[in-house]
């Protein structure tokens, strides 16, 4: 895998990440031991950026993290993303203040067990906190005083990182990208580029619609977001299925099956087709299966889709997907 500089920052990310929601909660049962299986297995393939959030259980992902890490060879050096912000009242900016940020941080650092985050990033905060420049003060004051390496923010919409990538201290947006959300290539990955910000690509399998095993029928665990979040009643829609219905995603699914390489899976096409945006940094698909977690890292060493299959996922995405989601994130 290749290796990436995050934004300015210090820290060299693989390509291919490992995304810990899943080890955290709300895609059903997952035993602590099933999670450490997880990251260890992400780790002897060669991964060494891991994403997670102060509320994936409750902290339970950060713990496992922590716990994991403790025995990873010394000289290896792994990075670990964090969030914060969800325990926040999700309408309202008026609680990002120093108080509430600096006591999340300090939390985060006691769940992983570190003196200092590599990288927080605000979790999907309300819009208006992109327009409150004393909360961007605040981050860059934390990490001033050593709590923290960097800072930066997860984003629903392309607006709010475009927003929030005039802040200089930002390093990096992370934001949902993949065959079914393809707005943030329009304008977003330029302008990032363009100020050397790091992007973190969530949901690149659109909540597993893009593994090309699910059908129009699935159902899921009662405590898995995509059952009790699929019309987005507990957090935004555009987290679960990337935001697109889940009989329309599996029939697009399928009609992008032409353009995956023999001996290669959908998902592994649907990483590979995300990592040939230059703008990319790493892309953080969450899994606990060994074998899908293996899968992913290989997708790395795929080639890089033709025009002819850029020209499927683009007309797949024009004449099914589009009016779903583009004006809306």
């Amino acid at each position: 895998m290749e290796r990436h500089r995050l934004g300015t920052t210090d820290h060299r990310v693989t390509e291919i990440g490992l995304g810990t929601w899943e080890i955290g909660g709300d895609w059903g049962d997952v035993s602590e031991e099933t999670g450490r299986t997880a990251i260890r297995t992400a780790l002897k393939g060669g991964v060494d950026f891991l994403d997670t959030a102060d509320v994936y259980g409750d902290g339970r992902s950060e713990r496992i993290i922590g716990e994991t890490l403790s025995d990873h060879p010394a000289g290896e050096e792994v990075t670990v993303a964090t969030k914060v912000g969800r325990r926040l009242d999700p309408h309202t900016a008026d609680g990002y203040t120093h108080e509430n940020l600096e006591r999340f941080v300090e939390r985060s650092r006691t769940n992983l067990g570190v003196e200092s985050l590599d990288l927080v990033q605000l979790h999907c905060p309300p819009t208006s906190v992109y327009y409150r420049p004393e909360t961007f003060a605040v981050l860059e004051s934390l990490r001033e005083d050593g709590l923290i390496d960097a800072y930066g923010v997860s984003v629903e919409r392309v607006e709010e990182g475009l927003k929030a990538i005039e802040y200089g201290g930002v390093e990096t947006v992370q934001v949902v990208f993949n065959p079914f959300r393809q707005r943030p290539a329009e304008l977003f990955f330029r302008e990032a580029a363009r100020r050397n910000v790091g992007v973190i690509v969530r949901v690149p399998l659109a909540s597993g619609l893009l593994t090309g095993t699910m059908s129009a029928d699935a159902s899921f665990p009662e405590n898995d977001h995509r059952n009790f979040n699929r019309e987005g009643d507990a957090f935004d829609v555009g987290e679960t299925f990337a935001g697109v219905p889940l009989s329309v995603g599996v029939e697009a699914a399928e009609r992008l099956r032409p353009a995956v390489p023999e001996d290669a899976t959908l998902a592994q096409f649907a990483l590979r087709w995300i990592l040939s945006f230059d703008a990319v940094t790493t892309v953080i698909p969450g899994s606990t299966s060994p074998e899908h977690i293996r899968d992913n890292v290989a997708a790395a060493d795929l080639p890089a889709p033709s025009g002819e299959d850029h020209a499927l996922v683009d007309a797949v995405y024009e004449s099914v997907i589009r009016d779903h989601v583009h004006h809306r994130w």
